[in-house]
């Protein structure tokens, strides 16, 4: 029997907080190896992308995959879960609200790891979607007391603002100019579709942490090189998909400037292989491309909790 869970029944069940936890074990296993990650792969037609990422996360005893397509009409995400025990599909969810929180309990995980433990002022670049869930990934690690907040449409981000003061209990300010969102911030987030930098690098202070969750194209670049040169520590989900996708580190390593030695992945720095963050004056930097594991983990919660709640909708679908 296969589980269908749709949107609804998805939020009804996911917290943030739960994701956290989730996704800092599920790194944690990573850290050890315990792991399996595909990259993300895109078919490219005239009208329309396919976009996939696959793998295994042992510990909670599932695989699968997320499948999503991009088109003039917007973007539609499913999370499919198999056993490992049996290779049996067992449920397939939508993914869309999942994606949100999933992307900011893992800038949540970094957070937790990177950030100074006195961070209390957040600055964010993007008032959309996914930038809801950057403010519920670092609240729930980090007692926040402002966040300022910058998008070039001056209704949406008074809108986000509003909202996520109400929701949040955090005082929210929406701001004019991409330099008040740096001054006097200790953890930014750029949380943008923008292919060029939201801000300049040098306005960056010491002690600050960067979550970059934009992005996820070669093309694409929400911070400059200034910003990367100046980390003290960078680190990110996965090495092999960040060769394929992360734009940011690409001049700077066709420069020699940087190397992909000198980056890690989460999973490091949660078992402590590596440290996110040494002393208190370092610039930290978490570049985020979203990864396999994150969907096929929560999911997998997801699908848990549904055991006890008793719902969602059964498909019946022949076994072959």
């Amino acid at each position: 029997m296969v589980l269908f869970l749709g949107e609804e029944e998805v939020k009804q069940l996911l917290t943030m907080n739960d994701a956290v936890k989730v996704l800092e074990e599920t790194f944690r296993q990573q850290g050890i190896g315990n792991i399996i990650n595909h990259p993300r792969y895109r078919i490219r037609t005239e009208k329309s992308m396919l976009h996939y990422l696959a793998g295994a996360v042992p510990h909670m005893k599932v695989m699968g995959y997320k499948a999503y397509t991009s088109y003039k009409g917007g973007v539609k995400f499913r999370v499919f879960l198999h056993s490992i025990e049996t290779g049996e599909l067992i449920s397939i969810m939508d993914g869309n609200f999942m994606g949100m929180i999933r992307t900011g309990a893992t800038t949540g995980v970094a957070t937790k790891y990177m950030a100074r433990g006195d961070s209390s002022q957040l600055g964010i670049f993007g008032t959309g979607f996914q930038a809801r869930g950057q403010l519920m990934g670092v609240a729930a690690v980090r007692r926040l007391k402002t966040v300022k907040a910058y998008s070039r449409n001056a209704e949406k981000r008074k809108s986000f603002c509003e909202e996520m003061e109400r929701l949040l209990e955090i005082e929210t300010i929406p701001v004019e100019n991409p330099e008040d969102v740096i001054k006097g911030t200790d953890i930014v987030i750029t949380s943008t579709t923008s292919a060029e930098p939201v801000f300049k690098g040098e306005l960056i202070e010491k002690g600050v942490h960067i979550n970059a969750i934009g992005g996820n194209f070669l093309f694409k670049r929400e911070i400059d090189e200034t910003v990367v040169r100046k980390s003290d520590i960078i680190v990110v989900e996965s090495i092999e998909q960040s060769k394929i996708e992360a734009g940011e580190f690409l001049p700077p390593i066709e420069k020699g400037r940087l190397q992909w030695e000198q980056i890690h992945e989460l999973g490091e720095v949660v078992v402590g292989k590596v440290k996110g963050r040494i002393k208190d004056e370092d610039i930290t930097l978490f570049k985020s491309l979203g990864i396999a594991i994150e969907d096929i983990a929560v999911a997998a919660h997801i699908y848990e909790l549904v055991k006890t709640k008793g719902i969602g909708q059964e498909l019946q679908i022949p076994s072959i």
